[in-house]
């Protein structure tokens, strides 16, 4: 088999990488530039294209496809992104754009899709939990994500919008107005900016989401506050994914899934699901910042 090829664009950085999958994942070659998004959709393009000839250059080898985890979802029916936080991406054909200026063929996945695929098949799931047959896994940090993993394959859906609960709403006419149109969905209630203005809203005192966290733990009743808007409202956000999609197995990533309060006490989603119960095991994702790139390139496996 040939090695594969994975690309993960990243809002700040693309990070690139040769994985050799004959026996295991032997990482063969990792490199990185910055996007450079300021710059403009063009410029994005030919960043991808730097990394991809430093790859050629340095491995020896010319990949016949590359798996891409993009930063939004592409529209496979209209053929455009949609909802990408580089925002200069969101309505242009981003595959085929992609595919003319590098000459070979690409497989395009969101960056949520492709950590879900990752840690279904490297991470969590192959390690600790592999009877697991539906996998969700779920980003928690800048934004708010999903993907869906079924047997090993990600769930993209006729919109390419599978498993993408991160714009659901959650209480409408709260928080930012979102890039996605809606304001009060749960990127813009539970992210970790969105965590950090709430609290900086109750004190006028703007800090970063772990300190938040810290001090609740201090006794500061405003950073308690913010800690129960985020249990409670992932807690009801996710129901309504356990009772749609009702996973073998839920994997956090993301820096707001290192907040333990998430792990600890399920008793409103028992409360929200259908049928009160919820055992699913709900774990933090061990392939870290790891989890994007590797998924790129398991796009690959079996084309």
């Amino acid at each position: 088999m040939q090695n594969l090829w994975g690309i993960d664009l990243g809002g700040t950085k693309i990070e690139g990488v040769i994985v050799n999958t004959t026996s295991g994942l032997e990482e063969l070659l990792r490199l990185r530039v910055p996007t450079e998004a300021h710059l403009g959709y063009d410029h994005i393009l030919s960043q991808v294209k730097k990394l991809i000839s430093m790859m050629i250059s340095q491995s020896g080898e010319t990949p016949r496809m590359v798996g891409i985890a993009s930063p939004g979802t592409y529209i496979p029916t209209k053929k455009v992104m949609k909802n990408c936080n580089a925002t200069v991406i969101n309505g242009r054909d981003l595959k085929s754009d992609l595919e003319e200026l590098l000459g070979f063929p690409i497989a395009l996945a969101n960056d949520a899709n492709c950590f879900a695929l990752a840690e279904a098949r490297l991470g969590v799931g192959k390690m600790q939990y592999p009877d697991a047959k539906v996998i969700f896994g779920v980003i928690l940090g800048t934004g708010v994500g999903g993907g869906l993993v079924v047997n090993g394959q990600v769930i993209n859906g006729k919109h390419g919008i599978g498993g993408e609960w991160g714009h659901n709403y959650l209480y409408p006419g709260e928080g930012k107005l979102c890039y996605c149109g809606k304001q009060g969905c749960n990127e813009q209630i539970i992210s970790g900016p969105a965590l950090e203005r709430y609290y900086e809203s109750l004190t006028g005192d703007k800090c970063p989401l772990k300190e938040i966290y810290q001090r609740s733990k201090d006794g500061d009743a405003d950073a308690k506050n913010t800690m129960t808007r985020l249990i409670e409202g992932f807690q009801k956000a996710f129901s309504i994914v356990i009772n749609v999609v009702d996973p073998d197995l839920i994997v956090l990533g993301g820096g707001v899934s290192h907040i333990d309060l998430l792990y600890e006490d399920f008793s409103l989603m028992r409360d929200m699901v259908f049928n009160h119960e919820f055992e699913t095991p709900l774990v933090k994702a061990a392939l870290g910042d790891s989890a994007g790139v590797f998924g790129a390139a398991l796009l690959l496996e079996g084309i």
